[in-house]
């Protein structure tokens, strides 16, 4: 009798694993990878994913991993006892920039060239990459701690050693005199937390821009970075507050001046162009006169350029109130 009952118990244990636990369905926003014994279905064509990557020689090496068969949205599908099934969720989701598995922190500190400590708040938007499941499976323990402590090194690298690309420039234009830049220098520059706030959009670009290989080495793969706050420690933020209403000052009186400085160069530029048009219009008569007289004695000979300023000099004559004479010696 324990003998049948084992063989009973055996056999409904293998219904239970094969028949009722051995169907499954894949939703819509997942991927499934099926293992045998422990070893995943590989693609029998394609070769390694990092071979299509952009890493380097040495990574290429490191992170030489397969490309898994996956099992698309659907189902029902059987599996066997032996098998052992692994779903991933392949959709877009969002992480934030303080999440970390080993302690709870409301913002990630970072040290900025000024040596100043500062607060870095934001998310990044992955997705699991479909190509690269064998990392995001079985290379690493916990792929997502390892993308988001990649990040965060690369970040704190990046704010450390961030300078504004335009206010070197800005600041030389300033020096030189240069009027294009007139009403838009900000002598702000050069203040790590300004610099930064105002080229957000920049660092994300960089950001993404660095991780765009985490798929290959984890199979995540970043969709965007959204850094939205960095903040200075509140011991200093009424300092810098100070810093900045001071130079945006200074910005803004040096743009007035040159404004009025300009200014002043257009009314000195009209008036010389009114002096100069007023000259013109004096000298012209007398252009016109002596061109009339050339051509009179040119075509007329010395007599009648002589009738023609007798003639001339009726009219003249008639106004004067005195006549004066002088006789040649």
């Amino acid at each position: 009798m324990g003998f049948i009952a084992f063989v009973v118990g055996v056999v409904f244990y293998f219904i239970y694993k094969s028949v009722i636990t051995g169907f499954y369905t894949v939703r819509p926003n997942e991927r499934a990878v099926l293992t045998v014994f422990g070893k995943a279905q590989t693609m029998e064509l394609g070769g390694p994913s990092a071979s299509e990557s952009n890493l380097s020689e040495e990574e290429k090496l490191r992170y030489d991993y397969p490309k898994l068969k996956t099992i698309p949205p659907g189902g029902p599908y059987f599996k066997w006892p032996w098998m052992k099934v692994y779903k991933v969720d392949v959709s877009t989701q969002g992480q934030d920039l303080t999440w970390d598995p080993t302690k709870s922190q409301e913002t990630v500190e970072s040290v900025t060239k000024d040596n100043l400590t500062t607060g870095v708040n934001g998310q990044i938007r992955f997705r699991v990459s479909e190509n690269h499941l064998y990392p995001y499976l079985f290379g690493v323990k916990s792929p997502m701690e390892h993308v988001m402590g990649f990040f965060i090194s690369v970040l704190r690298e990046r704010i450390a050693n961030f300078s504004d690309p335009k206010g070197t420039q800005i600041i030389k234009d300033a020096d030189l005199g240069d009027g294009s830049e007139a009403g838009s220098v900000d002598i702000s520059e050069g203040v790590s937390i300004n610099d930064l706030r105002k080229n957000l959009p920049l660092l994300n670009d960089y950001m993404e821009e660095q991780c765009r290989n985490t798929p290959d080495k984890y199979g995540i793969e970043l969709d965007a970075a959204l850094i939205t706050e960095i903040d200075p420690p509140r011991e200093v933020d009424s300092a810098l507050a100070a810093i900045n209403s001071t130079r945006n000052q200074v910005a803004a009186d040096i743009s007035t001046a040159r404004a009025d400085a300009e200014q002043q160069i257009t009314m000195s530029n009209r008036a010389v162009e009114i002096a100069s048009n007023n000259a013109q219009a004096e000298v012209a008569p007398l252009n016109e006169l002596a061109r009339t007289l050339m051509n009179i004695k040119k075509e007329g000979g010395s007599e009648a350029l002589k009738a023609y300023v007798r003639n001339m000099q009726v009219p003249l004559l008639n106004r004067a109130s005195r006549i004066v004479k002088v006789s040649k010696a």
